[in-house]
């Protein structure tokens, strides 16, 4: 297999508060705001990347409760897991990662994530049965 036909695979969290709102975090590297997470390491498991991404960005440990989307960076090819979390004890911090923290509704994540990002969060505050399934490329969605 050519290095061009491999994919990383990251996993994100959308944590939902009592509110029905979802964690955004500021990150400190472009100051996007996007839901935590990250790439997984090749020796961890799904969920255990999953909390310890969510972790190290917010403080928070969380616990997931549905897989809500499945997402492709077409230029990048970067797949993404994303999950509807609950908190499980709250000790929100900021990290070298993340500098900021806001909640936020489904409308309101749309004036402040791009596209590609913003439609994770509301996909995953919408209660469904089906995981969707989007392509973007970083910034818009595709199709």
């Amino acid at each position: 297999m050519s290095a061009d036909s491999r994919h990383s695979v990251s996993v994100a969290g959308v944590i939902v508060d009592d509110q029905g709102r979802a964690l955004l975090i500021q990150r400190r590297d472009n100051g996007h705001w996007e839901v935590p997470g990250g790439v997984l390491e090749r020796n961890e498991d799904i969920i255990s990347g999953l909390r310890r991404e969510v972790q190290e960005e917010t403080g928070l440990e969380v616990t997931p409760i549905a897989l809500t989307g499945v997402y492709k960076n077409m230029p990048r090819g970067i797949v993404a897991l994303v999950f509807r979390c609950k908190v499980e004890s709250d000790s929100l911090r900021e990290s070298d990662e993340s500098s900021g923290f806001r909640w936020v509704t489904a409308d309101e994540v749309a004036e402040l994530a791009h596209e590609a990002f913003a439609i994770r969060v509301q996909d995953a505050l919408v209660t469904q049965s089906t995981v969707l399934i989007r392509a973007h490329d970083g910034t818009r969605l595709l199709g």
